[in-house]
C-alpha cells in the first residue's frame, strides 16, 4: 500500500494524448503538479491543448522532451515525482511492421520508463495504461472461460506479432511491467486495462483510433452496414479518472477491467441515430460472407481476425473496477452524443 502526497508531483508520459490529456486535466484540477512527457515541445499544434492548461494552472503543468525508445530520456521528468502515470504507447490498426511500430515502442518502452523509475527513489506507485486486449485477443477466446465472461484473472495467449499484433504489444509490456514489479519493493503497480474508448477530446486532433471511427461513423463510411462486431465500451472521462483514483487511493491494487457495457457497432450507430440520423448511420450488420470479401481490401482486416470476431458476443466483468476504485460508469450514449457533438464543434465531421 503506497499513500501519495496531496498536491505531489506526478509523471504523466504521453501526455498530449487522448486518455492522459484528460488523466492531466483531472490532476491539475486536483492540485498536483504535472510533470508532462512529450516528443517536441515544439510542435505546438499537438499540445496546444495542454497549452491552454498551463495558462491556467502556470504553476503546476511543466512540460518535458521525452523519447519512449531512448534509454534515460525519463529522469529530467521523473524527479521529485510520487507517482508515475506511464500512458505513451502506440495504438495503431494498420501497420506495415508491427514489430517496429507496435510491439517495441511497447515493451521497451514501458522498460526504459520503469528502469528509471528504479533509479527515482521518489517514485511510489506507477499507473500503467494497459488495454483489454492484454486480458483476451480474439471474441472467440471467450468460451474458454469458466462463466462467459472476461475478468482480471485472464490473460491474453492467442494473439502474436502476425495475428493481433496491437493486442500482443499490450500483452507483453503489461506481463514485462508485472515481472519489473515483482523485482523490487521500492514501488507499487496499479493497471488500468480499458475496452474501447470513446468520448469527447481535449485536442481537435483527428489521430486518435477513437476519433477516426467516430469521424467514420458520422462521415457515413459505415452507411451501407457494420460487421457484427462486439466492444466492451467505456468514456474517456471515466478511463481518466480510473488513472487518477489508481494513482491516489492507497488500498488500489492490481489490473482493472474499465467497460461500461459491451455493445455492436449497429448498437453505437442507434444511439447516434436519436441525434444524429441524418448523417447516413448504418441500420443493419452485414453477413458475414461480404465482410470475408471486403474487409482485407477495405477494412484492412484479416481473414482470421474476422473468423474469431465476427459474430460472437463479448462479455466483461467490470466489479472490481467499481469495488477497488469506486467508478461509476457513463451512459454510453451520453458518451457518444458529447463525442459526436465535440467533432461538429471542432469540424471534424
Amino acid at each position: 500500500m503506497k499513500e501519495i502526497t496531496p498536491k505531489a508531483s506526478v509523471l504523466v508520459t504521453g501526455a498530449s494524448g487522448y486518455i492522459a490529456s484528460w488523466i492531466v486535466k483531472y490532476l491539475l484540477e486536483g492540485g498536483y503538479t504535472v510533470h508532462a512527457t512529450v516528443r517536441n515541445k515544439s510542435k505546438t499544434v499537438k499540445i496546444d491543448h495542454l497549452l491552454k492548461m498551463q495558462a491556467n494552472y502556470p504553476n503546476q503543468l511543466k512540460f518535458f522532451e521525452a523519447d519512449l525508445l531512448k534509454k534515460g530520456t525519463f529522469e529530467a521528468a521523473m524527479q521529485g515525482c510520487e507517482l508515475v502515470i506511464h500512458t505513451a504507447s502506440p495504438f495503431k490498426t494498420k501497420v506495415k511492421d508491427a514489430q517496429k511500430e507496435l510491439i517495441q515502442p511497447a515493451l521497451d518502452g514501458t522498460i526504459n520508463v520503469l528502469d528509471t523509475v528504479n533509479k527515482t527513489s521518489s517514485v511510489k506507485r506507477v499507473v500503467l495504461t494497459s488495454s483489454v486486449v492484454a486480458i483476451y485477443g480474439d471474441a472467440v477466446d471467450m468460451e474458454n472461460t469458466a462463466k462467459g465472461t472476461f475478468t482480471e484473472e485472464h490473460w491474453n495467449s492467442t494473439s502474436n506479432a502476425n495475428h493481433q499484433p496491437y493486442p500482443y504489444s499490450k500483452t507483453v509490456a503489461e506481463r514485462k511491467a508485472w515481472e519489473m514489479t515483482d523485482n523490487q519493493k521500492n514501488w507499487d503497480l496499479v493497471v488500468i486495462n480499458p475496452g474501447f474508448v470513446l468520448g469527447p477530446s481535449l485536442s481537435n486532433r483527428k489521430d486518435s483510433t477513437s476519433t477516426d471511427f467516430m469521424c467514420s461513423m458520422l462521415g457515413g463510411d459505415f452507411k451501407t452496414g457494420t460487421p457484427a462486431l462486439v466492444f466492451g465500451v467505456v468514456d474517456v472521462r471515466d478511463v481518466a479518472k480510473a488513472h487518477v483514483l489508481a494513482g491516489t487511493i492507497p488500498t488500489a491494487k492490481g489490473r482493472h477491467i474499465l467497460s461500461a457495457s459491451s455493445y455492436s457497432m449497429l448498437e453505437l450507430a442507434d444511439f447516434l441515430r436519436k441525434n444524429y440520423g441524418d448523417r447516413k448511420l448504418p441500420k443493419k450488420e452485414l453477413p458475414k460472407f461480404l465482410i470475408y470479401m471486403a474487409g482485407p481490401l477495405t477494412a484492412g482486416l484479416s481473414w482470421k481476425y474476422i473468423n474469431k470476431n465476427v459474430g460472437y458476443p463479448l462479455l466483461f466483468d467490470n466489479s472490481y473496477s467499481i469495488k477497488d476504485l469506486g467508478i461509476q460508469y457513463r451512459e454510453i450514449e451520453t458518451t457518444l452524443n458529447d463525442q459526436a457533438a465535440q467533432l461538429i464543434k471542432d469540424k471534424l465531421v
